[in-house]
């Protein structure tokens, strides 16, 4: 189904025709050829980058007309990490073009370099060298981000595309909000560091100036047990101190 040029509520009721997340992925691949792409890619992470700076494994990813491996290269192997689409795409509001092709000139072409070495020859090899990502910044911090590929695009991929990117963007905006909703507490509270409840709620009250008398006395616990489950919420974020340890817990809104 060609849904370029298609409102809003068209697209909306397009996808909105599947009730899981398979089958509206599933409907959205069945669109792409108007768009004269051939694989999509959705991923979500709550959080986009580590305390040092590294992206997050995505905790949603789905793939379409893609090669069979590329999830587990993508997420278990650490090509996620060094993605340089995804670390554009984490940096911008704008959706752009991209190439791996040597005489590429999109955005992506200007930031190459062996660090992306593994990328480069998985995308050459898998004759999947050009696309369009859109990403989607949410309020909270949540990204995530629509890409669509052309599998072995002609060397006029980027004036091919050109004409689309306008009714893409429309299109990709309205499958995230048709994705989203359908996500469980479990996708949606991904972290790549995991707090007990109670260490959780112990950092919380650190947060707000409470020692650790304190936060005994609000949670009839003892001191030493308050101060085991601080050091236990400092370890696993390799926090130095209770400063660090407050803002690494609120960089990976673990905290409130």
């Amino acid at each position: 189904m060609s849904l370029m040029s298609k409102d809003i509520s068209e697209i909306d009721a397009y996808l909105g025709a599947g009730d899981t997340l398979d089958e509206r992925m599933m409907l959205a691949q069945g669109a792409l050829a108007g768009f004269e792409l051939t694989s999509l890619i959705y991923d979500f992470t709550p959080v986009k980058y580590d305390h040092e700076g590294r992206l997050v494994t995505p905790a949603w990813l789905s793939m379409r007309n893609l090669p069979a491996d590329m999830i587990k290269v993508w997420c278990e192997d650490g090509l996620y990490q060094i993605d340089p689409v995804q670390q554009l795409a984490f940096k911008t509001h704008l959706p752009f073009v991209w190439s791996y092709r040597a005489d590429g000139k999109t955005p992506l072409n200007r930031i190459l370099n062996r660090d992306h070495g593994p990328v480069i020859d998985y995308v050459h090899d898998s004759r999947i060298t050009c696309g369009v990502s859109v990403p989607v910044h949410m309020p909270n911090g949540e990204c995530a981000v629509v890409t669509g590929i052309r599998q072995d695009a002609g060397h006029d991929f980027e004036d091919v595309i050109d004409k689309h990117v306008a009714d893409f963007t429309l299109f990709a905006h309205v499958l995230h909000e048709k994705i989203y909703p359908l996500f469980d507490e479990e996708t949606l509270s991904a972290r790549p560091i995991h707090l007990t409840p109670r260490e959780r709620e112990c950092v919380s009250y650190a947060a707000e100036g409470l020692s650790a008398k304190e936060i005994s006395l609000k949670l009839s616990r003892s001191v030493p047990t308050v101060v085991m489950h601080l050091n236990a919420a400092a370890r696993k974020l390799s926090a130095a101190n209770r400063a660090q340890l407050i803002a690494r817990a609120a960089h990976y809104r673990l905290i409130g």
